[in-house]
């Protein structure tokens, strides 16, 4: 397919993300360039300063809540995405709901507890749904192997798996945009090899 076809047939997905911190913000971006048809983006946190050096927002949206002003920003690339946003702590409950509809979920949370949880609720509230997950991002290193990984039929994985956070291996944003990027990337794969999207 050429471009034109892709984006004419990824208009038909709606693509979950949860957390619009550094990995859903840059997922979200490039998911929108390249003609997804709907995005439902939850978060509850505020884009704070000390970010900006990894998240797709500007200096003037400090201080506003993340969904807000992610949207606005992906509005910008282009009008054509239906964006659905959500200002709340996703959890075992609301998950399913939040994402009821969507094609593909993406996890993008900072927090190992986090992204434990949300595995296992789609896994087990939402089976037949693909989930896109990241795992070590941290750092600067290109030594480290970032990969996608398929686990099973609807579990992925993007990162190198093994590098966490810490005062000397920082969230950069190179490795968190390469990862973001695989992320979506893994997604339009899921999404070209499906038939019908669950929901138009």
């Amino acid at each position: 397919m050429n471009f034109q076809e892709i984006q004419k047939y990824l208009r038909r997905f709606v693509i979950g993300i949860a957390g619009a911190g550094g990995l859903g913000s840059n997922c979200a971006a490039a998911l929108v360039r390249t003609g997804i048809g709907g995005l439902v983006i939850a978060d509850y946190d505020l884009v704070e300063k000390q970010n900006l050096n990894r998240q797709f927002y500007f200096d003037d949206q400090v201080g506003m809540m993340k969904t807000v002003a992610l949207k606005e920003n992906l509005e910008r690339i282009s009008q054509e995405t239906h964006i659905v946003i959500h200002q709340k702590k996703l959890d075992r409950t609301n998950i399913p709901v939040v994402f009821s509809g969507c094609d593909v979920i993406v996890e993008a949370f900072d927090s190992a507890m986090m992204k434990m949880m949300i595995v296992e609720t789609v896994q087990s509230e939402m089976p037949g749904i693909p989930l896109v997950v990241a795992s070590g991002i941290a750092g600067w290193s290109i030594d480290n192997n970032l990969k996608y990984r398929i686990i099973d039929d609807f579990l992925y994985v993007c990162g190198d798996e093994s590098t966490e956070a810490s005062e000397k291996t920082p969230f950069l944003a190179p490795r968190v945009a390469i990862v973001a990027n695989m992320q979506a990337n893994a997604v339009i794969n899921i999404l070209l090899k499906k038939s019908e999207p669950r929901s138009l």
